[in-house]
């Protein structure tokens, strides 16, 4: 219900802020390279759909302020080799709605950090023999709070580049017992690398 009544309500209020003389604002699209921390898998291999609204406003010459809420595809994948054999996939798919400051380096450049709050929309996993059981699944945080930096290039006066790293401040989800087994091992957390293109829309 509260996802139901605050994520609208957010989009509504962007729409609105675009419209003030201060604010600019627009599209974004990329793709997520994702892996989860507490896992017994290493390395970036769950890519993702990443894509939403922004909007931005200056504070200084050389500082401004940002807000997006946008849809972000996450999780973990084992590609099988000889040391974990085992198929392995997660899927989560977030409403992200994530709120940073940036520093201009140059006319071009940008340093950006700040903090992301996720809302769960959907998750399943899979292993050799497809989505797991009732019995198997471990349930996931509704909220997913994200640290994240990055930097962002402006290559025209409307589009910009923009790369982050993410990480989570708070478990996704926690080990489901004493029963250890080879998909969790503790504390779980999404580690997510974010590569997007920004498109203004208000000029």
């Amino acid at each position: 219900m509260v996802k139901k009544i605050i994520i609208p309500a957010l989009f509504i209020l962007l729409v609105n802020v675009v419209l003030a003389q201060r604010f600019e604002g627009g599209l974004l699209a990329g793709y997520n390279a994702s892996q989860v921390e507490g896992d017994n898998y290493k390395g970036y291999h769950k890519p993702g759909f990443v894509g939403g609204f922004y909007v931005q406003t200056d504070f200084a010459p050389a500082i401004f302020g940002a807000m997006e809420i946008k849809y972000s595809q996450k999780g973990a994948r084992n590609k099988p080799k000889e040391k974990t054999p085992e198929k392995y996939i997660m899927r989560l798919g977030y409403i992200d709605i994530p709120a940073y400051m940036a520093f201009r380096t140059n006319d071009r450049g940008s340093i950006i950090a700040g903090i992301s709050t996720g809302f769960l929309i959907h998750a399943k996993e899979y292993d050799n023999y497809g989505e797991f059981p009732v019995e198997d699944q471990n349930a996931f945080n509704t909220i997913d709070l994200q640290a994240l930096v990055g930097f962002q290039f402006d290559f025209t006066d409307n589009m910009k580049i923009d790369l982050r790293f993410a990480l989570s401040v708070i478990p996704i989800r926690g080990h489901p017992g004493d029963d250890f087994n080879y998909y969790w091992l503790s504390n779980q957390f999404n580690n997510v690398i974010s590569l997007a293109l920004y498109y203004r829309v208000d000029r």
